[in-house]
């Protein structure tokens, strides 16, 4: 009589394995892709705060908010003395800031707004561009509004 030792998996014991790894991955993945978006959201925001401070700088000093726009990383004027994406490089930016007045016909000297455009088309439907006046108002023009300033 031959004593015969079972060494590895049977194709069950397999498949119950990926069988787990596929329900704990269809239920963590959209957990870790909300926190990412938020996290994107912040630094979005935070980068909006500051360009609002620095504009309200540069107003005390010159009676005036700088307009500018960010197109796809090109800034227009090209020399705008403030950071023109939130994050620490452009290349890996979430957001592009641009700068412009509040309403048609409303005087750079009165009001204005700044913007975070998301780098990628389509990456935050909900939030969408985020918005900050020099009033005070926050908008955002994505389909949730709830979760633009959060």
């Amino acid at each position: 009589m031959t004593n015969k030792t079972s060494r590895g998996f049977t194709l069950i014991e397999l498949m119950i394995v990926v069988a787990i790894v596929a329900i704990i991955t269809s239920i963590a993945y959209p957990s870790y892709r909300d926190s990412v978006l938020k996290g994107k959201r912040a630094e979005g925001r935070a980068a909006l705060t500051e360009l609002l401070q620095q504009q309200e700088r540069y107003m005390t000093q010159r009676n005036v908010y700088l307009e500018f726009t960010n197109v796809g990383g090109t800034t227009t004027p090209a020399s705008v003395p403030f950071k023109t994406f939130s994050g620490d490089s452009s290349a890996k930016s979430a957001y592009y800031l641009q700068s412009t007045a509040c309403a048609t016909g409303v005087a750079l000297s009165e009001c204005v707004m700044v913007e975070a455009i998301p780098v990628s088309s389509g990456s935050d439907p909900e939030a969408g561009t985020l918005r900050v006046f020099s009033t005070g108002v926050k908008t955002c023009t994505g389909s949730k509004q709830s979760v633009c300033w959060k």
